[in-house]
């Protein structure tokens, strides 16, 4: 069945930016005695909501105050070192014109924060063209719930079953897998072997959208 709508990730699917992520997470659990932060624990963080996150870090419960301060140092962190180095993937504008011509509507269901969608979507000069966002401190739980993509698709007006979302992270695979749709995996961050050992495997896995458009799009978007 061909997609009739499409729901994108943001950190790591539209863009390759989930090192800076890092870097950012990296400046802050130094900063705060926390350990490293390795590729074996973003492999369990990554894609969440940071309420999620950082009481991991943490080893305990935090308030929310706590939370909300945290949450700013570390996004600011990665707002100051993103800014001007942003670059959406290979072939993301491309799709999209794609999609704008067939008429199949475009969401956007992300764990980022207000201030990090604005920053990121406007670096990106995609502001416009992706205008309808989920977040997930928008819905009662965050990936790898399906309730974020659940809520794009019901903002696209689109049966779940009917939508295909792209997705970097094992959290963010398994929220869409949960939601019922079509899972293309980038690799951006995680190879496509790390996502399938990861527990949810995505139904396919690309590079960017160049590669996308060249083997995937007949067939999923009709």
């Amino acid at each position: 069945m061909a997609a009739r709508g499409v729901v994108f990730d943001l950190d790591g699917t539209l863009l390759d930016n989930m090192p800076l992520h890092a870097e950012a997470f990296a400046i802050f659990v130094e900063r705060h005695g926390l350990g490293v932060f390795d590729e074996g624990l973003r492999a369990k963080l990554d894609g969440k909501r940071n309420r999620d996150i950082f009481p991991v870090l943490f080893g305990r419960p935090l308030p929310d105050e706590d939370l909300r301060r945290y949450a700013e140092e570390k996004e600011g962190l990665y707002r100051e070192l993103s800014r001007g180095r942003l670059v959406a993937l290979d072939g993301l504008e491309r799709l999209l014109d794609v999609l704008q011509g067939r008429g199949i509507p475009v969401a956007v269901a992300t764990s980022a924060p207000p201030e990090n969608v604005r920053h990121t979507l406007g670096e990106l000069a995609l502001a416009a063209r992706l205008d309808r966002v989920v977040r997930a401190d928008e819905v009662p739980r965050g990936k790898p719930h399906p309730d974020v993509f659940l809520a794009a698709a019901k903002l696209l007006t689109v049966p779940a079953a009917e939508c295909l979302a792209f997705e970097d992270a094992p959290s963010g695979v398994a929220a869409a897998k949960a939601a019922g749709m079509t899972c293309v995996g980038v690799t951006t961050t995680f190879s496509a072997a790390a996502l399938a050992a990861a527990g949810t495997s995505p139904d396919y896995s690309v590079a960017d959208y160049a590669e996308f458009l060249k083997t995937l799009a007949s067939s999923l978007l009709g």
